[in-house]
């Protein structure tokens, strides 16, 4: 039965670069360009991360094996206004049906809520379930426009959720 832990585990860091990298290789075609862009923020992330406000959800198996992720960015410094940033959300195949994203989006926005603090995210059209789950969670879909910053042309999207009280 797979369950969600949150802080940083011995292999996270990999799971989420490799994950991404698969995943969005086989179904969308980004290359290294993207691979690389992940395991940068991801490492610049990690080498910041404030344990009082940032957080890691991780969905791991009975055998402590990482099924899945999501990060919430509240110190990054290019976001001042102090909203959370949702990053690095990705279910491995085996994961995928299951509820754990359901869930990990759950924790992460209970934590936004717990402080009070609105949240975004980047992602692209054609995602669909992702978009419903973000949805379901109180995001609206803020601007969207085509660009090339993961290395392909997609037509790029910004969600937004407001702070809850």
């Amino acid at each position: 039965m797979a369950r969600i832990v949150e802080g940083w585990r011995p292999g996270a860091l990999g799971f989420i670069i490799g994950e991404h990298g698969h995943y969005y290789a086989r179904h969308w075609g980004f290359g290294a360009f993207f691979e690389a862009r992940v395991a940068a923020g991801l490492a610049e992330f990690t080498g910041r991360m404030a344990p009082s406000t940032d957080r890691f959800f991780l969905a791991v198996d009975d055998a402590e094996r990482i099924l899945g992720s999501l990060v919430l960015d509240l110190t990054d410094p290019a976001q001042p206004s102090g909203e959370a940033h949702l990053r690095w959300f990705i279910l491995s195949d085996r994961a995928r049906g299951q509820g754990l994203g359901e869930k990990l989006m759950a924790n992460a926005m209970g934590h936004c809520d717990a402080l009070s603090r609105a949240c975004w995210l980047t992602t692209f059209a054609g995602l669909e379930a992702a978009r419903a789950l973000y949805e379901r969670h109180g995001f609206s879909l803020e601007r969207e426009a085509e660009a090339a910053s993961w290395g392909v042309t997609v037509r790029e999207q910004v969600f937004r959720r407001t702070a809850r009280r």
